[in-house]
């Protein structure tokens, strides 16, 4: 019995109807980092934010389902110039494993590139082994040198 393969998802662009879906994902990412009780932003402040222009996203799709996300923001540096910081690249557990995340991936590179972008930046827990495999296999630097800082309001 052969199998089909799974086909390609659908990217696109996020808009203001996906924020539910994305706010389910970023909690579903929050329980799988063991931090769930560190999402403050409601899904209300979520959509205010998306309207102001503070973060894109991009939505990976199947038959109209929402399976993955890509959250996203411009900075600039002031040695390299502008880079898209991937804030967070989340597949839905039950589509891990089906080429979402590179497709996810993929385009975000796309919009960096196509935004005038020098490269990407963005995190990972050093415990997250997968996703480490994931970004070595596109030739990401890892650094040990630079230490997160964070001051909270």
């Amino acid at each position: 019995m052969s199998t089909q393969p799974t086909p390609t998802p659908h990217i696109r662009q996020g808009t203001a109807t996906d924020v539910p879906a994305l706010h389910r994902l970023i909690h579903e990412l929050a329980v799988y980092e063991r931090a769930a009780d560190l999402v403050a932003v409601t899904e209300e402040q979520r959509l205010a934010h998306f309207f102001d222009g503070q973060f894109q996203f991009l939505v990976a799709e199947r038959e109209e389902t929402i399976l993955g996300i890509s959250l996203f923001f411009y900075r600039y540096s002031t040695w390299r110039g502008p880079l898209l910081y991937l804030e967070d690249l989340i597949v839905t557990e039950t589509a891990r494993g089906h080429a979402i995340g590179k497709a996810l991936f993929e385009a975000t590179i796309e919009a960096a590139r196509s935004h005038g972008a020098v490269g990407m930046v963005w995190q990972v827990l050093e415990w997250n082994e997968p996703a480490i495999r994931f970004y070595e296999r596109y030739g990401a630097e890892f650094s040990r040198e630079w230490v997160e800082c964070m001051l909270r309001f």
